[in-house]
């Protein structure tokens, strides 16, 4: 699993594994935890980054439609992820 560590503008930086991602209308997005636990804490990321930004930015995503179309491709691709190891 990835890890990447994220830089709020305020505060101390934050790793998240990175459990999935997906691109859905041009943009990209990635499901990460917490921790690799499996009561991890989850979250959907958007890339909201410019052409002219050197590393990617991120925020979590709030609109609950766009959440709940993002939320189902996940777990689609999650559950064939679970498939493909049995």
């Amino acid at each position: 699993m990835e890890k990447i560590t994220f830089y709020p503008d305020q505060g101390e930086a934050v790793d998240f594994y990175v459990l999935e991602q997906t691109r859905l209308g041009g943009v990209d997005y990635i499901l990460v935890a917490d921790s690799q636990e499996e009561d991890a804490n989850a979250l959907i990321l958007k890339d909201v980054s410019a052409l002219q930004d050197e590393e990617a930015v991120y925020e979590v995503v709030e609109d609950d439609t766009e959440f709940d179309a993002v939320a189902a491709i996940f777990a689609d691709l999650l559950e064939d992820m679970e498939l493909k190891k049995e």
